[in-house]
């Protein structure tokens, strides 16, 4: 029997605060429709090495960020208090842009006989793009909820989830989600 998984996808402290103030909410209504529907949660953060030694400098994204960003110590990659990981919720790091890349994610998965990925993160136009994409070509059904995204490019995210990601699953609103979970038989 397949299964579902909500991955909250880099909802740590120094991305959320870089948002408008109405996304946290929203992330949060997506882990509680997963949490009371017993969807599992796996949370996914950026996490790189001390001094960065895994970000090559020719790296767009990874290669200028300050040195002590994203590692272990850093107060502001933890996960936001208010979308926290709750009982055994997962967590797995990855040290590029993709929810896959440079963990087991894909192994985690399979032996949870997880086939259905439902998206939620920062940025649209970061990891949940990079995701969608990946978990669909390893076979993945993939859903991503549109108003538990966010990019720092309202037209960027709106032109994602209206022309892009519907290309390759699905992309509903929380509430709607919700809604398919409430009146599944």
């Amino acid at each position: 029997m397949s299964r579902t998984a909500l991955l909250a996808m880099d909802l740590q402290l120094s991305h959320l605060a870089h948002v408008s103030a109405d996304y946290l909410p929203r992330a949060v209504r997506a882990l509680e429709t997963a949490r009371a529907a017993r969807i599992p949660v796996i949370h996914v953060t950026l996490r790189l090495r001390p001094g960065h030694v895994d970000a090559h400098p020719r790296n767009k994204t990874f290669g200028s960020l300050p040195p002590d960003l994203f590692t272990a110590d850093d107060p502001g990659a933890a996960i936001h208090p208010d979308v926290a990981p709750l009982g055994d919720e997962l967590v797995v790091h990855k040290n590029r842009v993709s929810a896959f890349a440079g963990n087991n994610l894909q192994q985690i998965l399979a032996a949870q006989d997880i086939d259905h990925l439902v998206l939620a993160g920062i940025a649209t136009g970061g990891i949940v793009l990079s995701t969608a994409l990946q978990a669909a070509d390893l076979d993945h059904r993939v859903t991503v909820l549109s108003d538990a995204c966010f990019d720092p490019d309202p037209e960027l995210h709106e032109t994602l989830v209206t022309k892009v990601l519907n290309r390759r699953g699905d992309v509903t609103t929380t509430s709607e989600w919700a809604h398919t979970l409430t009146t599944r038989v």
